[in-house]
């Protein structure tokens, strides 16, 4: 792997189907069907995969896992605009992930390395620990007797994460900020929505949750997102000011 001069990795179709745990001719098979940008051609017409790739598989595996067929994986790609950043496309993924429910799964260390995209150090591993990404515990049915149990929703942002220059104690205590507050803003709308629904058929009521749900958590998303910029755009003109 190498780097251009702005720091974005710069991967062979190899390093990029082994970082992501797909094969060579599935990366290719992506990219026949407009799933994947082509990649950018260097010296010997070796071509080279960066970010935007890895954001976009991400993205991928994620619609798989939400049982979506490779047709409507299609037309979901189709469908956002073609300047996505590879944050946008984490964004993205991040809201897809929030369809499903919590789930918690015990994985072996090779296993832990395939789904993080990439060999976790052991201090790594410590740190996605102290950060309620993993428990570690023994298994009897796993050779070695090593396991970890996985929050898989939170695995990728864990992964992410450890390239912040954070410690896992500003970590926690900013996931519980969040936790707080996104409680609150759930019980709110919650009692607007019933409230507004009081009167329907149950049934009704269910088919309007599931369809309501994908669209509060964008709304969300994008809400926060907005006010976490004007913040720390607010922060970083004061600091110039000073």
């Amino acid at each position: 792997m190498t780097t251009t001069d702005t720091e974005e990795p710069t991967l062979t179709i190899d390093e990029l189907a082994a970082r992501t745990g797909v094969t060579v001719r599935t990366v290719r098979f992506y990219g026949t069907r407009g799933l994947l940008p082509p990649p950018v051609l260097g010296p010997r017409r070796v071509g080279h995969y960066g970010r935007e790739h890895l954001a976009r598989l991400a993205l991928i595996e994620e619609l798989q896992h939400q049982g979506m067929t490779l047709a409507a994986i299609e037309r979901y790609l189709k469908r956002l605009p073609d300047d996505l950043s590879p944050h946008d496309l984490a964004l993205h993924r991040a809201v897809v992930a929030s369809w499903a429910p919590e789930t918690v799964e015990r994985v072996t260390r090779e296993e832990l390395n395939r789904r993080a995209g990439r060999p976790l150090t052991d201090e790594e591993v410590e740190r996605l620990t102290a950060m309620d990404v993993l428990v570690r515990g023994a298994d009897e049915d796993v050779q070695g007797g090593d396991a970890y149990r996985v929050d898989a929703g939170l695995l990728r942002l864990g992964v992410e994460l450890l390239d912040v220059p954070f410690s896992p104690e500003t970590v926690l205590a900013a996931r519980t900020a969040l936790l707080e507050h996104s409680r609150a803003a759930a019980r709110d709308l919650s009692r607007l929505l019933r409230d507004a629904v009081a009167e329907r058929d149950a049934r009704d009521v269910r088919s309007l949750s599931a369809h309501m749900h994908p669209l509060v958590v964008q709304a969300l998303l994008t809400t926060f997102q907005r006010s976490l910029r004007e913040e720390l755009r607010e922060w970083l003109d004061k600091e110039a000011g000073e």
